[in-house]
């Protein structure tokens, strides 16, 4: 059985952003960070798209976002996006994005 229900929105940005339905449950499955979704009971998770060591730290130059919302037995994938350069923490999701997902009826 399929735990994870893909909204039409989520399906139609992985498209546009080129990104598998197991690239999104890898960032799922492993995120690098996790912080609330703006949507009410909501997640956002990230994972860097690709990582390099440089003098002993890690840098990325893009981020891979999911946001996920959890129902009684199954995750609802709402979104999924690539952000360039590192996002600053607390405000993860493009005004774009939250403006799409409001015109679609996800969020109010």
């Amino acid at each position: 059985m399929e735990r994870f229900i893909w909204t039409k929105h989520s399906q139609s940005k992985m498209r546009f952003y080129g990104l598998s339905e197991s690239r999104v449950k890898r960032v799922f499955h492993n995120p690098k960070r996790i912080e609330a979704g703006v949507a009410e009971a909501t997640v956002a998770v990230m994972q860097p798209a690709s990582t390099k060591r440089k003098n002993g730290q890690l840098i990325w130059r893009q981020e891979i976002w999911v946001m996920f919302q959890q129902t009684k037995s199954k995750i609802k994938i709402i979104s999924a996006w690539r952000y360039p350069g590192v996002s600053p923490n607390k405000n993860p999701i493009p005004e774009e994005i939250i403006r799409e997902i409001k015109e679609a009826g996800l969020i109010e």
